[in-house]
């Protein structure tokens, strides 16, 4: 056999595969990327040497910020949100580790698992019916045991359920001498959540979602408990390259682990950077406000919003399917006629829309809540479209002019 009858045939540019127009991407992630960040993941650069020490330290200085930490334990990972994850939990916890893991959809089952794989003795805070798990239940599984890390999800994407009682859960597992692991995944920078304050020991982050860089690099912050422990360890984490021992020569001491993703990181900076200068707080209330303008916008067509209002994440929204109506052709309506995509579910009967990051502008939830309204209505959903687009007018409206007024409240102070 000769070389060229092993040459593929049929191979074709990628301008042959992509759309001729980029679908606006409004799923649970990836979100579009701002013009500054697709910008800086074109460029390659060396992953040592001063330039990069350089980029490396202003991304730890803003990262500490978005973390709200004054840690000095703030590392990338070469990987998905999922491998930030992985890092976390093969770091703090080994074999025989006894760990509580709030499990309340399945992304916070995917750490309980990831915590079993390494060998820790997990126990399973089961939270049925797509609401947030609560101090009180906590503590009651916390006094029943010696768990020594606690592992829990902010918001969690599959089923739009948000742990909206996170800092008092954190504090109570916190006086029964575990660590907090927290999945921020899609919801850091979209709401609070304050590391030091709520005494959290390790964070993490995807660039995917609300910080609006690209998949596939991530970060997360140990707190200095969480690294003590790390450093205390008399075994090595089975894993060479989430070790984070290993990690910390390249992003706090110049020093070699691997090729760093010197694109991704570059674009990491760039979406920093644009999250530091709009401010935590600016970001936060632009979130609050998208998301529940287009939640009340939903509601006036009427239709039905899958979890209720104290357990609902804003970072992704999840509405039900109505009966008889098709959730895949409701999808492929909207990214083919209408150029916009948003998410299915993890084997619930509903559609999710997210409000992370750049998916959370005025024209991109006009765009998203026209194409969403018009599919249905195609794939045969009786609703009130006119009236949503009414309402989510109304509700944006009405967030304008409440934020020009503290601007303006701000600036006479």
């Amino acid at each position: 056999m000769t070389v060229e009858a092993l040459n593929p045939p049929g191979i074709v540019p990628l301008d042959h595969i992509l759309p001729d127009e980029p679908l606006l991407m409004m799923g649970a992630g990836p979100v579009p990327l701002p013009q500054r960040v697709a910008a800086a993941n074109s460029i390659v650069i060396n992953h040592l040497g001063e330039t990069m020490n350089r980029v490396i330290e202003q991304v730890k200085t803003m990262a500490r910020y978005v973390f709200q930490t004054r840690s000095g334990h703030v590392l990338g990972v070469a990987g998905p949100g999922s491998a930030a994850m992985e890092m976390a939990v093969c770091n703090l916890i080994g074999r025989g580790t006894p760990v509580l893991s709030v499990v309340n959809g399945y992304f916070s089952r995917r750490l309980a698992e990831m915590a079993t794989r390494v060998g820790g003795e997990v126990s399973v805070v089961a939270i049925d019916g797509n609401r947030c798990a609560t101090p009180e239940e906590i503590a009651r599984h916390l006094a029943g045991g010696r768990y020594e890390v606690l592992t829990i999800v902010q918001g969690e994407t599959s089923n739009t359920v948000c742990n909206k009682r996170l800092q008092e859960i954190a504090r109570i597992a916190r006086a029964h001498g575990c660590l907090v692991v927290v999945d921020a995944v899609c919801t850091l920078s979209t709401m609070p959540l304050d590391m030091d304050g709520w005494q959290i020991d390790a964070v993490i982050t995807g660039g995917q979602k609300g910080l609006s860089s690209i998949p596939g690099v991530s970060l997360l912050a140990f707190s200095d408990l969480a690294w003590e422990r790390i450093c205390a360890r008399s075994d090595v984490p089975a894993h060479w390259c989430l070790d984070a021992r290993l990690a910390d020569q390249f992003w706090n001491q110049k020093s070699y682990h691997y090729t760093a993703p010197v694109s991704g990181i570059l674009a990491l900076h760039e979406a920093l950077r644009l999250v530091c200068e709009e401010t935590l707080t600016a970001r936060f209330l632009r979130h609050r406000h998208c998301s529940e303008a287009l939640q009340a916008a939903i509601e006036a067509m009427g239709l039905d919003l899958f979890v209720s209002a104290d357990s609902r994440l804003n970072s992704v929204i999840g509405i039900r399917v109505p009966e008889g109506v098709s959730a895949d052709a409701v999808r492929t309506h909207m990214s083919g006629v209408h150029r916009v995509e948003i998410s299915g579910a993890f084997g619930h009967n509903i559609l999710r829309i997210g409000q992370m990051g750049e998916q959370s502008r005025a024209h991109n939830l006009f765009r998203t809540l026209h194409a969403f309204g018009s599919s249905m209505r195609s794939c045969g959903a009786v609703l009130d479209l006119p009236g949503g687009m009414a309402e989510l007018e109304r509700h944006l409206s009405e967030s304008t002019r409440s934020r020009a007024a503290r601007v303006a409240e701000a600036a006479a102070l």
